[in-house]
């Protein structure tokens, strides 16, 4: 889980793929082919501009993207594990009205944890050091890229200062990138990794649906005076608020609102923010849950006949903070949705593809499974010699990632807008939601199982 929102991180890495990974014969690598054939075209043919070719390039040096770089030839987790991270195996979501709440422990599902988080200049250092120790030849671009157009017709012959080898009938099959500083690249297939507002997605005509929420996540580091091993979020009125460990004491705060108070809380003094934060995470807007429904558990007893280990557990009060340890950032909140992920030479994963609200922490995690999903679609198709830029390659990943990706959206939509509703019936129905998360073993399993990203809907258990 990584609640951290990011700002997008403007480069192109561009990637080629070395030929020990390519079992078919005579298929062509980064503007090479395998063979004979390719040695005596090298000798005719006239070299007439410098421009790197490269198989992939990545635009968006964010964490999906570079989570892209890192699936296609190694995982990162090992240099997470070296700087700042934070597993937790509890976590404790609950109302502001009082009258319910869910507790959800690691034991539930027979592990020793249920998250891990980190913050982005972790993952996202972890994954560039992954990227630089590949056996990939990466060239990371730290420009903007200007304009791009797809199936050229003059397509390189020169990679740096190397002749390639590139066969008369690859001309007119790739995408050219014009990046800030003028210079140029080709890439087989050019994924965009470049946010919600993406360019590659712009450039590639692909419209969007959605919404604006009207709602802005202001988002920090906070200290407590020991360490937070439980993740933590309540429902407010205005949005939730959700803590989540880091380490070291530190921890992680997402809290959503109205514009006009994520402004005021980002400007106000230090001293007003943390006693605004404690109040919201405990006795603030409402009474602190009971164990049952209005104080009894008579009128939800009967789910306490298949109740988890961690049903019995009470309500606890999350740790105080004590202390801001960032600045305040404040980002506004939509649901967008590409149309369509892929075109030729062309496909988009993370918030190019989708941005949700941020109540679940699923915004990144998504990405990552798009990361991940694209990285083995491309690896079958270099395993068979298709090539990684047609179109019918690439909605493979679509048809895989689409559906994953507007349950999630359904979901965390829903969540945010049952929430956004103060009404006295309407509030004892969230209250039976919450025992029912809490009492009844099955379903219990079943959200921790897909908030952790094994997509298995509780109701097919």
């Amino acid at each position: 889980m990584n609640m951290v929102m990011k700002k997008t991180i403007s480069n192109v890495c561009a990637l080629k793929i070395p030929r020990k990974y390519f079992c078919t014969e005579g298929v062509k690598v980064g503007g090479s082919a395998i063979g004979e054939a390719s040695n005596e075209h090298e000798k005719k043919q006239t070299i007439s501009k410098i421009i790197p070719q490269y198989d992939i390039a990545i635009v968006g040096g964010g964490m999906v993207g570079m989570a892209l770089a890192c699936f296609l030839d190694s995982g990162a987790w090992k240099y997470v594990e070296q700087d700042r991270h934070a597993y937790f195996n509890a976590m404790q979501v609950w109302d502001y009205t009082g009258l319910g709440y869910a507790r959800y422990h690691a034991r539930d599902v027979n592990k020793d944890y249920l998250g891990c988080v980190a913050e982005n200049k972790v993952l996202h250092n972890a994954l560039l050091s992954c990227v630089k120790d590949s056996d990939f030849k990466t060239t990371i671009y730290p420009l903007r890229l200007s304009s791009m157009a797809l199936n050229t017709s003059s397509m390189s012959v020169v990679e740096e200062n190397t002749k390639s080898v590139e066969p008369p009938s690859a001309h007119g099959h790739g995408a050219k990138l014009q990046l800030s500083d003028g210079s140029s690249l080709y890439a087989k297939l050019v994924v965009g990794a470049d946010g919600g507002k993406s360019h590659v997605r712009e450039l590639a005509g692909i419209k969007t649906t959605g919404w604006n929420y009207s709602q802005n996540a202001i988002i920090c580091t906070v200290e407590h005076a020991s360490e937070n091993v439980c993740a933590w979020q309540r429902f407010l009125p205005t949005g939730p608020i959700a803590l989540l460990p880091m380490g070291d004491k530190f921890s992680n705060i997402v809290w959503t609102m109205s514009p006009a108070e994520s402004n005021s809380r980002k400007s106000t003094t230090e001293e007003e923010f943390l006693k605004d934060v404690n109040y919201a995470l405990d006795y603030g807007y409402g009474p602190r849950p009971t164990s049952g429904l209005l104080g009894t558990g008579d009128m939800f007893s009967w789910f306490k006949m298949d109740a988890t280990i961690s049903t019995n557990e009470y309500f606890e009060i999350p740790p105080k903070v004590i202390k801001l340890a960032s600045e305040r950032m404040v980002f506004p909140l939509t649901l967008r949705h590409a149309n369509s992920y892929a075109s030729k030479r062309v496909v988009l994963i993370g918030d190019a593809a989708h941005t949700v609200h941020p109540l679940a922490g699923q915004g990144v995690n998504l990405g990552f499974g798009d990361a991940f999903s694209l990285s083995r679609i491309i690896a079958e198709g270099i395993a068979l010699g298709t090539d990684i830029g047609e179109v019918n390659l690439l909605k493979k990943y679509e048809t895989e990632r689409r559906s994953a990706n507007i349950m999630m959206m359904a979901i965390l939509d829903g969540f945010q807008k049952a929430y956004s509703v103060d009404f006295g019936p309407f509030n004892i129905l969230r209250a039976a939601a919450f025992h029912g998360a809490n009492c009844i073993s099955p379903l219990k399993k079943g959200i921790i199982s897909y908030a952790s990203g094994e997509h298995k809907l509780p109701i097919f258990l």
